[in-house]
């Protein structure tokens, strides 16, 4: 970064502090290995672990009642050794079911078979530009932060095109164009754990959320809905927040625009609107969304519902929350087929099959990443490292008095801040979870909190890393309107958004879950009692 660069960033001795320090945590992070090495290494080093830590009989009280599945006679977790003859048995016998049995595994493609018809017939694209377009001059910020909370549903979506059109939108109406991608940035990775819809990230953390809770309680079971009511509330909180902030804060200190900032020719800016085609066809797909709404609803919600529980009637631990992920590829495929007919992207079965050939042909590296993921997460639990672990670590809570509500503000801080390094917010979860989970499982608070919890920290400082795997192609397209923008400018303008949503954020969550004691998700508790 040159010196005019980091003096447009910064502009004072305590943002400069900070661009350094952001420098620091990029290169740190350059020397960290790729996400699939460090599970391979994380994996070998559990075995070992376990070896060295047997050796020195390394145990810990269990806590759990007497009788639970899984806890030892005299009530002492021991360290198993997976460097001997047994261990070595086990882990060649179990390492392909390991990773087929995954829980995040099947469900994550299953819903993104559904998802990748909506995106390639094009549902999803017009759907974003008309909520963004029609929208009024007054509304037309929090429509774009709003929109591009919604576009995680459809992975890169929101990156490819939402943002650079969010530019183009503030353009054409006489706003600073950078204060348009910042917004839609806001939305898109900033508000990344908020949306409407559960998407395809939501049944993958609640997969290493479960593997984690059985390392505790083998018979837990946490379904990709484990955060939807949080997350919905979230999104419109975070889309107010990102409005305010873009208004307030970033569009009056980025001022007027000049077009002789711009690296090229900008021209007349242009949007394309929608055609009559897809307008009918969002009209469509809206209409068929609408029937299986209503169609859900009369199988859920009466008492006599089919897709109730067969034996207590509630929707608690029914079919259809242990089925979500069905209905999850239900509406998004057939109302995406439906708008492809429409406007002539899907004219045969070839293409629907074709769409989501696509999107699974896009997740080699997520299987290859799993498949270690996996590998790790089975051996830290038959280790039982995972679970001494745990147990010693929630001794030590107790002992220094953090079992209140406010641990979680050190919990969302701590994910926030490791984010910084590590941006991917499965890999992440998936070393966070085997030790955090069981931990304050035993301190007293449900799995399903302590995920909401760390989706926020994984979500808000997205903005400011250059770790995050898009922060470059954001920077290639804030770079067409400013020629000089360097890296700390990109990080000056988004860090108000970071500060607000981390702050805000986390009073939200302490507000609903402890104030309010709502349900971040349907039936999902607030508090973990071990049976018995």
């Amino acid at each position: 970064m040159s010196a005019s660069d980091n003096k447009s960033a910064v502009g004072s001795g305590k943002r400069g502090w900070f661009t350094r320090f952001l420098d620091t945590v990029e290169f740190l992070g350059n020397l960290l290995p790729h996400p699939v090495t460090l599970f391979a290494c994380f994996a070998l080093a559990v075995v070992l672990g376990s070896g060295i830590a047997a050796y020195f009989d390394v145990s810990a009280i269990d806590p759990r009642p007497e009788g639970t599945a899984g806890r030892a006679a005299d009530g002492v977790i021991r360290v198993v050794n997976l460097v001997s003859v047994d261990g070595l048995q086990r882990i060649v016998s179990n390492l392909v079911t390991n990773f087929t049995s995954f829980p995040p595994l099947g469900v994550v493609l299953v819903a993104l078979l559904g998802v990748s018809i909506a995106e390639h017939s094009g549902l999803i694209s017009a759907a974003m530009r008309g909520l963004v377009m029609g929208a009024s001059k007054r509304m037309v910020t929090v429509t774009i932060v709003f929109a591009g909370i919604i576009s995680n549903t459809a992975s890169e979506l929101g990156y490819v095109v939402l943002i650079p059109m969010a530019a183009v939108i503030f353009h054409s109406l006489g706003r600073h164009p950078l204060a348009g991608l910042a917004a839609a940035f806001a939305g898109v990775s900033g508000g990344y754990s908020a949306n409407l819809f559960i998407g395809t990230v939501d049944p993958l953390l609640a997969g290493f959320t479960q593997s984690a809770a059985n390392l505790i309680d083998p018979n837990y079971t946490v379904g990709p809905e484990a955060n939807w009511f949080f997350m919905i509330v979230s999104t419109f909180f975070i889309a107010g927040l990102g409005a305010f902030v873009t208004e307030k804060i970033v569009e009056p200190k980025l001022g007027k625009y000049d077009v002789s900032e711009a690296a090229i020719d900008l021209g007349k800016p242009e949007l394309e609107k929608l055609s009559t085609e897809e307008k009918r066809g969002l009209k469509a797909a809206g209409l068929a969304f609408l029937a299986l709404g209503i169609l859900l609803a009369i199988s859920v919600v009466p008492e006599w519902g089919p897709l109730r529980h067969p034996e207590t009637g509630l929707v608690a631990g029914s079919p259809f929350l242990k089925g979500i992920v069905v209905f999850i590829f239900i509406t998004f495929a057939i109302p995406g087929y439906i708008y492809g007919r429409c406007v002539g992207t899907m004219k045969t079965d070839r293409d629907v099959i074709n769409a989501m050939a696509k999107s699974i042909s896009s997740m080699g590296l997520y299987i290859v990443l799993v498949f270690f993921a996996a590998q790790f997460v089975a051996f830290f639990g038959w280790s039982n490292l995972g679970s001494i672990l745990a147990v010693n670590g929630a001794t030590l809570l107790q002992d220094i008095g953090l079992t209140g509500p406010g641990l979680f503000f050190f919990f969302i801080g701590m994910c926030a801040l490791v984010n910084l390094s590590l941006g991917s917010a499965s890999a992440q979860w998936a070393i966070f979870a085997p030790i955090f989970v069981p931990m304050l499982m035993i301190v007293g608070y449900s799995p399903e909190v302590i995920q909401a919890a760390y989706r926020i920290g994984d979500s808000v400082t997205n903005l400011i890393t250059p770790m995050m795997s898009y922060f470059g192609l954001i920077l290639a397209v804030a770079s067409r309107y400013k020629k000089d923008l360097g890296i700390g400018t990109l990080i000056a303008t988004m860090l108000p958004y970071t500060l607000v949503f981390f702050v805000g954020w986390t009073l939200l969550f302490y507000v609903w879950v402890f104030v309010l004691q709502l349900p971040v998700g349907p039936g999902s508790p607030t508090y973990y009692q071990f049976a018995g």
